[in-house]
């Protein structure tokens, strides 16, 4: 990723799958929901708020880069794209193992 495309958004927000109220990350940028993983697709580069889609990214997979990160994929419910997200300290483990084994 670009580092000039990031854009530092770390706010709170009701997520729209689980309807839960979510905190800052306070250490980078909350991009996802830490209790069920779901995200919004609303960036085109992370932190912009330029895509139009607006669907709810389903979190699908989880993969580990080169960096040694975990990263969750997710398919938008509304337009199919495939996006990802680095995992926050606080996600919710048990959802990532139900993730991840599903896939297994």
């Amino acid at each position: 990723m670009n580092r000039k495309l990031f854009k530092m958004i770390d706010e709170s927000f009701r997520c729209e799958n689980c309807n839960r109220e979510v905190t800052p990350l306070l250490y980078t940028a909350r991009d996802h929901c830490n209790y069920c993983l779901y995200s919004k697709h609303v960036d085109i580069n992370p932190g912009d708020r330029l895509e139009s889609c607006h669907g709810l990214l389903v979190p699908v997979d989880i993969e580990k880069n080169k960096k040694s990160e975990y990263k969750i994929i997710y398919q938008c419910n509304k337009c199919n794209k495939i996006r990802k997200n680095i995992m926050a300290r606080d996600d919710n483990y048990e959802e990532i193992l139900k993730i991840t084994n599903k896939n297994n």
